[in-house]
């Protein structure tokens, strides 16, 4: 017959199939395995059937793009063994995906572009429509998850910046990002679909990029039916049952009893006595044969000294630990067994020692390190079985790690324990009278058996006295077993079948075992076979991989004559192969489970005529559990050999493996029962799962008990076949559930290493377990790569995995995940720590050196995306105030009455005028340096004056007109003031304009060129400082100076004023232009009225209660919205003292604001968010020293965060946690909310209730609803109010896109109406009438009068139980966040910062992280603070995250450095800049994975 070899095994290429070539011995080494999870019961997917998938997909490129990685990264995970450049590796199998290599060099790595991607529509759509369709890879099917856009949406996005010298920016200077404003888009309306979703991609983007576009264009999926479900609680789709799949259809299965066991008069009547037995009659015999590393002969263990050294350990254990009237261990006590795999005459001694003294042995592992892989787990069943003394070695004793004392540390999680050494030298010799007591096997634990259960917890299993010697009987009956036999054993010897045969079946019979150790193995895998030949053995015990390995290794040997042997005992049930020096007859697969024990064996047969049973059966038809036989043509069969008929003695049944044990019928899978004197009994101390597993009584579908006595569940799946032939097809523990269907981790691991299994796999160590993500098991493959594997080979692996495993085992793959060769945790003999390996996964511990991620393909619960319902005409809406039965969502401040002195001015330089004659020496503003002392200050009267010479130097030198504009190019400070009120009182109109930063002013001084001349300014004024730095040759290498207005310094001011002060006539004329970028990167000017500004600071007054007599410490930047009113307007306007602190300052003193608020005894300051995390980053661990320093902030009744988005809670409450010590009283810390329509909405102001949180529901807000929740419900999303409405200011809650009133429980667009309104865009293009509805909208029904400016914000208002000074009740207005930055998703609206909450929680080394959408993909840049090794670990649990708390799947994944997320001076994420960035390939990522 040809050789055709059915893998078996486990580890990889071992237990895997045979190479396609036949190997040399000299390559043997590079693959011998590992031996992981070593009990498999497999017989092969075909090599061939693997190839033959992967072959069809070779004529179409891979369209996936590869990942980019920064070079870095690469060479780090590489293993020290990497392949000198010389060396080129073998070229990949003609069944691989080509593709040329195309670098672009962009300093400071190179990135790797796949340059032909173009995939052929009709190839693919025929492709798709055939019986195999590629699930795992087609990205092509990437869209069909998400609802499309109509394609009209996919223009690129309007570019302003064309003028622009340099519109490429590096994103170093973090908090220098609001001058990032070089990208102006003007959008005609609100919400991201113009802007945010471009399809067609600008030839500014980056190769990679523009692949995953062009990929995303190929056909896909039929789409979803779509509908909305109301209710809007979106239901995770149930996985319907498919109606044609296959079902069981045979009678019941009966139960099949083995033969009777048919009891030898002369069989021993306990273990104990036949050792008495021979160890007296024939002290000479053989026992026990161990070998040295070499495979010679160590050391000869004759039953006499068995006899004897066990007796004198026995004595020893029993008398000679602790004292003679408190002995340690007494008869029953559990004793642990701690000797290494090379030790068995040492660990048999034990075991027999034990025996004799009737103590329990726990054969354990030797703990190597403080924390191996699963060692507590050890510890903790030591525990249990309250074990206080361990057996060992001398060698193994020296072996153990010692503290510097020379004592054993206690190992994590174990208990305290006697550490005692068996060897004959250091015991002492029994009296003469004293003798063990030798009785029948009773019902008395005989030993512990530990057992390793899916979730890495370690239990006992305890085995009788009469369970033992019934197993030894059952096995020599079932093996023929005769005296003084010679048995080779590869197994390990301390549990399981190495333990059954090869320590006690064989003391029963006198026979000799040779042990070949592990060590051996993995140097020469030939060594069992030789030592059958040596010692004409007739038995051997081994593993399928160390048989499948052996013989392929040295096929050709001649001189290997194997005839002695009768019987090849195959440990996990497999088959592997057919071989010259094996007949076929000889090869015996048995079942076992440590519960119970074995279950089934195949016997020698003498008649060779008869073939074992096999069958080859669908996989499909596996999944559901159904045995359905294929033919071996088909490319998703399972071959299976049987195991051989039932053990003597016992009565074996198939059960359902969940639920009720209901008997299985003839054709289905289920899980094995048994039922024999001959099992274990127990999981030592834990009742629960015991009688969960050794006391089932499987029930007939009729109702009626199968058997009086009581089944162990023996954790095998399976069949019984004809002739009552065993076949198992997996094990419970390697079950993955996912929709529904049963998939084995073994078949998948299988399935995978048939992929190129020589070259890629570094000794076949690969990994398969399922996690559970959105309430279904996900399947995840981790494998170690070689250490010479290149980018370019992992990613075709990975591709080729994927489609293998789609198209034979029918399921996706969630994630695939390579990790550097001998990463992965090991179990004792060198296999992957399954448990441990899984637990890294979920922590985010893996350290992969690459990842793939294919949620599209393997995530189909997702829920049903939304279609908006079309809205409800007004005829049927309003009655009155109510709108649909709520009440009209509207809300107002109080009314700005006229009552002051400075009331009777129009225009803010008269007030100063006034101010200047009334108390010319009343401070007005302090400046504070960065040591915290006053650097300058300005009276009335001296601000006055300085304003008079800023004007005459305006009308002289600048020769300026009325109207012109004047851009202010000032660090914060005073002299920006005197230019303000200069410009003024010159009849000018001022411009702020943060300066261009130093250190980065290849990047900031754009921004100030763009302002300059968006705003037409007729002149710049500026310090002579910034002068200089304007003229410098970086300054002129990014923007000439000579094409600027004329530049004026105001460090020398004329002496003289000017001839007459500009005394404004109209007060709807303009009195400044405010000019900002906002989080969407529009650069937009706001003009602000004479009137607005009057009204402006008149609200802010009333509301914050401020006078002369007042003072307020400032911590902001003075260049737009409400910061640069506060810094420059209202101390004029009310006459209070404004203290001002330059946030600059702070980077160099983080305490600088807060020691000048506690010293200076203020009252009420502003600051932004970035001061307030400034501070609480940088103070975090200085609270204490800042105590005794004398920081007191009892005195602050009002800390308000001036802001233009959602409150951060998180951030205000650790503030106010952080400084509650030092005085702070939670309740003063609050916020403001403005926008560019009107800088100052809200605000908390001194009077008035407490700021209030609600819950709401997330999944609700999607749909534009508000449900109040419990706080900690699931969903729920906290939200704070947002200060309190201004005087004069009127709220109302629109629908943004029909323009209608919203009721109290929508979400809707923020409008509103007052005086301090600004009048609209300034933008020098006459442009302004495209926005023109932003500043004066008005309802389309209901109250159609009142012209409202739109915030461009959504939130919503509710009436709280509270009550206003005015004793009405209080509406509080809750700010979600920026409608243009929303984003729609599958029909839903989210708000970046809940998708950036849930991704910054997954991992501590997440430092900041920002999504936006780009052609409907998700796009998370998460930045890493940590070690690049880090990176990959953060893709599944990002992509994990979103999809459990979003329901989105992760399109791409970007990890970067701290500091690569834009942020303007407010601290808010530019993330439209961020997206430029990506698209553009300037972010240099440390790496970017593609969700597939």
């Amino acid at each position: 017959r040809a050789y055709v070899p059915h893998a078996g095994g486990m580890e990889g290429p071992m237990s895997h199939r045979a190479p396609l070539g036949p190997p040399s011995a000299s390559r043997f080494h590079r693959r011998r395995t590992s031996g992981t999870r070593d009990e498999r019961y497999r017989s092969d997917v075909h090599t061939e059937a693997v190839q033959a998938v992967l072959a069809r997909h070779v004529e179409r490129k891979v369209a996936v793009p590869m990942p980019s990685k920064r070079r870095s990264l690469v060479v780090q995970t590489s293993m020290d063994a990497y392949t000198p450049p010389g060396e080129r590796r073998t070229q990949l199998q003609s069944t691989s995906t080509h593709h040329k290599k195309l670098f672009i060099d962009l300093p400071p790595r190179k990135y790797k572009n796949m340059d032909d991607i173009s995939c052929l529509s009709a190839s693919l759509s025929v492709f798709l429509s055939t019986s195999h369709p590629l699930l795992s890879l087609s990205i092509c099917l990437l869209r069909s998850v998400f609802l499309r856009l109509p394609p009209e949406n996919h223009s690129a996005p309007p570019d302003v910046t064309g003028y622009s010298s340099d519109s490429s920016h590096s994103h170093t200077e973090r908090h220098h990002m609001a001058n990032m404003g070089t990208i102006a888009r003007n959008t005609q309306k609100y919400g991201n679909a113009e802007r945010m979703e471009t399809g067609d991609v600008s030839s500014r983007v980056s190769a990679k990029i523009q692949q995953l576009v062009n990929t995303l264009k190929q056909p896909r999926r039929p789409p979803l039916r779509e509908f909305f479900v109301d209710d809007f609680d979106e239901l995770l789709e149930v996985q319907q049952p498919d109606p044609k799949q296959p079902r069981p259809e045979g009678a019941e299965m009966m139960p099949v009893r083995g033969e009777a066991l048919g009891v030898v008069t002369n069989w021993p009547p306990s273990l104990e006595a036949a050792l008495q037995r021979w160890g007296t009659i024939s002290p000479k015999a053989p026992c026990l044969t161990s070998l040295d590393t070499a495979g010679k002969p160590l050391y000869v263990l004759t039953y006499g000294k068995l006899w004897s050294r066990s007796i004198k350990l026995a004595y020893n254990i029993l008398h000679k630990l602790g004292s003679k009237q408190e002995p340690m261990v007494r008869p029953g006590d559990r004793v642990a067994l701690v000797f290494p795999n090379n030790d068995p005459v040492a660990f048999m001694v034990a075991f027999y020692g034990c025996l004799l003294a009737e103590v329990v042995p726990v054969p354990i592992e030797v703990p190597l390190t403080r924390k191996d892989a699963g060692s507590q787990q050890i510890g903790f069943l030591l525990g249990s079985c309250g074990v206080t003394v361990a057996l060992t070695s001398d060698a193994c004793h020296k072996g153990l790690p010692k503290s510097a004392t020379g004592e054993i540390p206690q190992f994590k999680g174990w208990p305290k324990l006697l550490w005692f050494v068996t060897e004959s030298k250091h015991l002492s010799k029994p009296p003469r009278d004293w003798f063990p007591h030798i009785k029948d096997a009773n019902n008395d634990t005989a030993y512990i058996e530990y057992k390793t259960c899916k979730d890495g917890s370690v239990l006992g299993v305890t085995v009788m006295r009469i369970a033992l010697l019934t197993h030894c009987q059952a096995l020599t009956q079932s093996c023929s077993y005769t005296e003084a036999e010679t048995i080779v054993n590869v197994l390990d010897f301390k549990k399981d079948v190495g333990l059954w045969h090869g320590i006690l079946t064989s003391v029963m019979n006198m026979m000799h075992v040779i042990s070949v150790p592990y060590s051996l193995m993995k140097v020469n895998p030939l060594s069992w076979i030789q030592k059958v030949c040596q010692f004409k053995a007739k038995v051997a015990c081994v593993k399928s991989r160390d048989m499948h390995w052996a013989l392929v290794a040295h096929k050709d040997q001649k001189d290997i004559n194997l005839s002695s042997l009768r019987m090849l005992l195959v440990a996990d049930g497999s088959n592997p192969c057919e071989n010259t020096h094996i007949e076929a007859e000889v090869i015996c697969p048995c079942a076992s489970s440590p519960e119970a024990l074995t279950v089934a064996i195949r016997r020698p047969v003498e008649d060779s005529s008869q073939p074992p049973g096999r069958g080859v059966l669908s996989m499909q038809g596996l999944s559901h559990g159904v045995v359905r036989v294929d033919t071996e043509e088909r490319l998703s069969v399972l071959t299976v050999q049987d195991v051989g008929t039932v053990m003597p003695g016992a009565l074996v049944c198939v059960v359902k493996p969940e639920g009720v044990p209901l008997l299985c019928q003839t054709d289905e899978i289920g899980e094995l029962c048994v039922c024999s004197v001959a099992t274990g009994t127990s999981y030592y101390g834990l009742t629960g799962m015991t009688k969960n597993t050794f006391e089932v009584y499987p029930v007939s579908s009729t109702g009626g008990l199968v058997s009086e006595y009581a089944f162990v569940r023996t954790g095998l799946l399976g069949f019984i076949g004809p002739g009552g032939l065993v076949f198992i097809s997996g094990k419970m523990d390697g079950l993955i559930m996912v929709s529904g269907r049963r998939h084995n981790a073994d078949d998948i691991v299988a399935t995978a290493l048939a992929v190129e299994p020589m070259k890629f796999v570094y000794r076949g160590r690969i990994a398969v377990f399922s996690v559970t993500v959105l309430r279904d098991e996900r399947i995840v493959v981790v494998a170690e790569q070689r250490p010479d594997s290149t980018e370019e080979d992992s990613f075709q692996w990975m591709s080729r995995v994927l489609q293998a495993i789609d198209s034979i085992h029918g399921v996706g793959v969630f994630c695939l995940a390579l990790v550097p060769a001998n990463t992965l945790p090991k179990t004792p003999l060198g296999g992957i720590h399954l448990s441990e390996t899984k637990q890294l996964y979920l922590e985010g511990g893996l350290h992969p050196c690459n990842v793939l991620m294919c949620p599209h393909t393997c995530v189909t619960n997702l829920p049903k995306p939304r279609q908006k319902q079309p809205e409800i005409g007004p005829a049927s809406v309003m009655v009155g105030n109510l709108v649909s039965g709520k009440r009209i969502a509207q809300a107002s401040g109080r009314d700005l009455g006229q009552t002051d002195d400075n009331d009777q001015f129009l225009f803010l330089s008269e007030v100063l005028q006034w101010r200047a004659q009334t108390t010319p020496d009343h401070i007005l503003y302090t400046l504070l340096s960065s040591r915290g002392a006053v650097s300058s200050s300005l009276t009335c009267l001296q601000l006055h004056k300085r304003a008079e010479r800023v004007a005459a130097l305006l009308l002289e030198r600048g020769g300026l007109q009325e109207g012109d504009h004047v851009a202010l190019v000032y660090p914060p400070g005073i002299d920006l003031i005197a230019a303000f009120y200069g410009c003024l009182y010159a009849g000018c109109v001022p411009i702020t304009v943060r300066p261009p930063h130093p250190q980065n002013i290849s990047t900031t001084l754009p921004t100030v060129k763009m302002i300059v001349e968006v705003s037409r300014s007729a002149c710049v004024m500026t310090t002579a400082v910034i002068c200089k730095l304007l003229r410098s040759k970086e300054a002129m290498a990014t923007v000439d100076i000579r094409n600027w207005p004329p530049v004026l310094d105001t460090d020398d001011l004329p002496k003289k004023k000017p001839p007459a002060l500009y005394k404004p006539t109209n007060p709807d004329g303009l009195a400044y232009l405010d000019f900002s970028v906002s989080t969407t990167g529009m650069l937009a000017g706001v003009q602000m009225s004479h009137n607005a500004v009057g009204a402006f600071c008149r609200s802010v007054k009333l509301q914050c209660e401020l006078y002369p007599s007042r003072e307020v410490a400032i911590c902001l930047d003075p260049y737009c919205g409400l910061g640069f009113v506060l810094w420059c307007l209202c101390s004029v306007y009310s006459g209070h003292q404004s203290i001002l602190i330059p946030p600059v300052e702070l980077e160099s003193n983080p305490a600088l604001w807060l020691l000048a608020v506690s010293q200076l005894r203020v009252r009420d300051t502003f600051c932004s968010y970035s001061v307030m995390e400034l501070c609480t980053k940088g103070l975090g661990l200085q609270t204490e020293a800042l105590k005794a320093r004398g920081l007191d902030l009892s005195r602050v009744r009002a800390c308000v965060v001036v802001a233009e988005e959602r409150p951060r809670m998180s951030l205000t409450h650790s503030f106010s946690k952080l400084f509650k010590d030092l005085g702070l009283h939670p309740r003063s810390v609050s916020t403001a909310f403005g926008c560019r329509v009107n800088l100052a909405i809200c605000l908390q102001g001194t009077s008035g209730p407490d700021p209030t949180t609600v819950y709401v529901d997330m999944r609700a807000l999607r749909h534009d609803r508000v449900r109040l929740v419990e706080r900690g419900s699931p969903h729920s999303l906290p939200l704070m109010e947002s200060g309190k409405i201004l005087p004069g200011v009127r709220i109302i809650i629109a629908n943004p896109e029909t323009k209608g009133p919203l009721g109290d429980s929508h979400l809707g667009e923020i409008w509103v109406h007052s005086a301090h309104n600004g009048s609209g865009y300034y933008s020098g293009y006459g442009e302004e009438v495209l926005q023109s509805d932003h500043f004066n909208s008005r309802l389309s029904f209901g109250d159609t009068q009142t012209v409202w400016a739109r915030t461009g914000y959504l939130g919503f208002l509710r009436r709280t139980e509270l009550t206003d000074a005015s004793g009405e009740r209080h509406d509080a207005l809750y700010v979600v966040g920026a409608l243009e930055e929303a984003m729609e998703l599958r029909g839903m609206r989210y708000h970046p910062i809940d998708i950036e909450t849930s991704v910054i929680r997954t991992h501590k080394s997440i430092m900041e992280c920002a999504v936006f959408p780009w052609t409907n993909l998700l796009v998370v840049v998460v930045e890493l603070e940590g070690s690049e090794q880090e990176a990959l670990d953060l893709v599944p649990m990002v992509t994990k995250a979103v999809l459990e708390e979003h329901y989105l799947i992760v399109g791409v994944v970007v990890v970067t450095d701290v500091g690569v997320i834009p942020i303007n001076s407010r601290g808010e994420k530019q993330r439209m800049h961020l997206r430029d960035g990506f698209l553009q390939d300037q972010l240099d990522p440390i790496y970017v994975a593609y969700n597939m």
